[in-house]
């Protein structure tokens, strides 16, 4: 074989090879906000996670899937060159604000731009009973999504000044898929080789968490979901459900919280709220149970460098990154963990 015809052999072997590549599957998992809570600390967005998938050619950017939408979502998304119009479907974990009010902003910002109808998961309506009885209702809450600027009389004002934006106003843009609360993962999304998983978790009614699966690889967002005994004794905090949905999953994302904001600990924070959270070192536990190679922490309570959270001090002063590792490290967990930041993203396959 003469030196030009093994050139290219060569040339033509890494060109496909690298071709190959680029039509690879891959999925990104982008932390959109990290805040725990509704209050507000540092310009740290509100909770939200940003799940892409696609080739790698185009940066994993063919299907766009956001799971909750706390404060400042939109402003998260633009720094990751994901404009709202881009979403596949948003999947809310529970109707908490610190969840959901960014899908205010998102909702006028695609009505805006002329968007396509969104797909919006989440519970059926979950009616409770007693001093403090309600409807938890996710229709309600994307029926009325817009209500401020249509009574302010917006709608109508931007609706004449082009036939083309949808005169019903943002909540008409909104195709919601309620779900039944399974206590298996059940399907409740699908697009192509893509699939959203749902189950039934333990924090306030209608709660659910997530997994995506997908042939680049499966996260798990397990939202605020907590021990479904509430309050002491019990063998840990975290949930039994979001444990089922993360066997053997590559990402698992989830809401913590510290030890050293618990009533052990003289905090003046109250224990209901804490208890019904999971902790950093009980996650790295079920982490580590369920076989999961990377444990993102997000929502964190209290927030890194924070003296207090909300009114109430943190015990021993504000904590660092290096105390949630430390705390979640104290389970045996081998894994990778990522102690949360806005922005962050993990790509796969590693």
């Amino acid at each position: 074989m003469t030196p030009i015809i093994k050139f290219l052999c060569l040339f033509l072997f890494f060109f496909n090879a690298n071709v190959f590549a680029q039509d690879e599957i891959c999925m990104e998992i982008s932390l959109t906000g990290t805040l725990g809570g509704p209050d507000v600390y540092k310009g740290l967005a509100g909770a939200g996670t940003l799940v892409k998938v696609g080739k790698v050619s185009n940066g994993c950017s063919d299907i766009h899937l956001q799971f909750d939408t706390g404060r400042a979502t939109a402003l998260r998304l633009a720094e990751l060159d994901v404009h709202p119009n881009m979403l596949d479907a948003v999947f809310l974990t529970h109707l908490h604000s610190d969840h959901t009010v960014g899908l205010i902003d998102i909702a006028q910002t695609r009505w805006h731009k002329f968007s396509k109808p969104l797909d919006l998961v989440c519970s059926v309506d979950v009616e409770t009973h007693g001093v403090f009885a309600r409807t938890m209702s996710c229709q309600r809450f994307a029926n009325h999504i817009a209500d401020a600027a249509l009574y302010a009389g917006e709608i109508t004002q931007r609706s004449s000044e082009s036939k083309k934006r949808n005169s019903k106003g943002p909540h008409d843009l909104i195709n919601v898929i309620t779900v039944d609360l399974p206590y298996e993962p059940k399907i409740v999304w699908q697009s192509g080789d893509v699939i959203v998983r749902a189950i039934v978790s333990s924090h306030i009614p209608g709660n659910l968490s997530y997994r995506v699966d997908s042939p680049a690889g499966s996260v798990v967002i397990g939202g605020d979901a907590g021990n479904i005994k509430t309050m002491p004794p019990r063998e840990n905090s975290t949930s039994k459900s979001v444990e089922l949905l993360s066997k053997n999953a590559d990402v698992l994302v989830h809401s913590t919280i510290h030890t050293a904001i618990g009533p052990e600990n003289g905090s003046t924070f109250p224990a209901p709220i804490f208890y019904r959270q999971s902790t950093s070192i009980d996650l790295g536990a079920l982490a580590k149970r369920a076989n999961v190679s990377h444990l993102m922490l997000t929502h964190l309570v209290p927030a890194i460098g924070a003296t207090k959270l909300g009114i109430h001090p943190v015990p021993g002063g504000a904590l660092t990154e290096k105390d949630y590792l430390e705390s979640t490290l104290k389970s045996g967990y081998k894994g990778k963990i990522y102690v949360g930041k806005d922005l962050m993203t993990l790509r796969l396959p590693q």
